[in-house]
């Protein structure tokens, strides 16, 4: 067929912001294992604040952009999960969502359930995916009971919102960190047991208080750099770390044998990617998040819309720690 034009965000190189060029490209028919799929919304996340600076280095030109949902147009060879007409989300691998059409492979791309919208899938995916697994299957030693006290950074964040009304549903005692009394207003709202203000307390002291001293069996952190050396200490012994992004920059170089000491601690460094590397895993995953989100037990709370055409601004309040719960890109 005829190639169909798309609006698409680019980037020539790393950099700021105004490094995001709108552009048209050219989107021909899928594959084998591929689909082409129309978006209708696109998801907007830190991993492509990432990506744009070079903090995760690409080849470059780069499309950016990691999750979307929208309607399938057409199924290439060897595809049997999804058909034409299909609505369809994702959070996926290579980049390339902030566009209008796209070809891409159809493995982590699943049939989006009717009673969900597709801003609500757009918004949903990625940040769903990976609440899942860090509460289901980022686990400390004996996992994760009803009662058990765990410590989650950037509560009010897209991530944060979503694990704080999911870990309530699991019967846990989350305590959720935010930079502002607003913020942490939020976090509570949506069902975190305890919130801490980390810009007027010292998280590690009232988190000892909050468990009688005994610490947390599990800490999730995505801000990096600045929390990394107290999370550690507000940790239970053979508790576990579980690093899964850099807000605030990479955390430094650390001695294994400082691990020791603190409690025989764990340490992880996650990514969604790993998890849903095959079919059935994102499969698995994304039917728990749909069953948590059309059950009403976890409600995607987007905040923040942009036009795709305004994207510098949304990466822009996105870094400024301006947005709270999902932000998306409208087509």
């Amino acid at each position: 067929m005829t190639p169909q034009t798309s609006r698409a965000i680019r980037i020539d190189q790393t950099g700021g912001p105004e490094q995001l060029q709108l552009v048209t490209v050219q989107v021909g028919d899928p594959g084998p294992g591929q689909i082409r799929i129309r978006h209708h919304a696109v998801g907007l996340n830190f991993i492509d604040v990432y990506q744009r600076s070079g903090l995760y280095a690409l080849p470059m030109p780069l499309q950016l952009g990691m999750e979307a949902a929208g309607v399938v147009e057409a199924v290439g060879e060897g595809v049997t999960h999804l058909k034409v007409g299909d609505r369809a989300a994702y959070a996926s691998q290579p980049p390339g969502s902030y566009c209008d059409l796209r070809v891409m492979p159809a493995t982590c791309v699943c049939r989006l359930p009717d009673a969900i919208s597709f801003e609500t899938g757009a918004a949903m995916m990625l940040k769903g995916l990976t609440a899942q697994y860090l509460l289901k299957r980022t686990l400390p030693q004996g996992g994760l009971n009803p009662g058990d006290f765990v410590l989650f950074h950037a509560a009010a964040g897209g991530v944060g919102l979503i694990a704080c009304q999911w870990a309530r549903a699991m019967g846990l005692q989350l305590i959720g960190t935010a930079g502002s009394d607003a913020k942490c207003a939020l976090a509570r709202e949506h069902g975190a047991a305890h919130v801490i203000n980390y810009s007027t307390e010292d998280f590690l002291a009232r988190v000892k208080v909050i468990t009688g001293g005994r610490g947390v069996k599990v800490v999730y952190d995505s801000v990096g750099k600045d929390t990394w050396d107290k999370s550690l200490d507000c940790l239970a012994p053979f508790g576990l770390m579980a690093s899964f992004g850099n807000a605030s920059g990479p955390v430094a170089p650390f001695a294994p044998g400082m691990l020791g000491p603190k409690g025989s601690i764990y340490v992880t460094r996650q990514t969604l990617f790993t998890h849903i590397a095959t079919r059935e895993s994102t499969q698995a995953m994304a039917d728990d998040l749909f069953a948590a989100v059309t059950s009403g037990q976890v409600h995607i709370r987007i905040d923040q819309r942009y036009p795709l055409a305004e994207v510098q601004q949304a990466h822009r309040d996105l870094e400024a720690r301006k947005t709270t719960g999902c932000t998306i890109l409208t087509l």
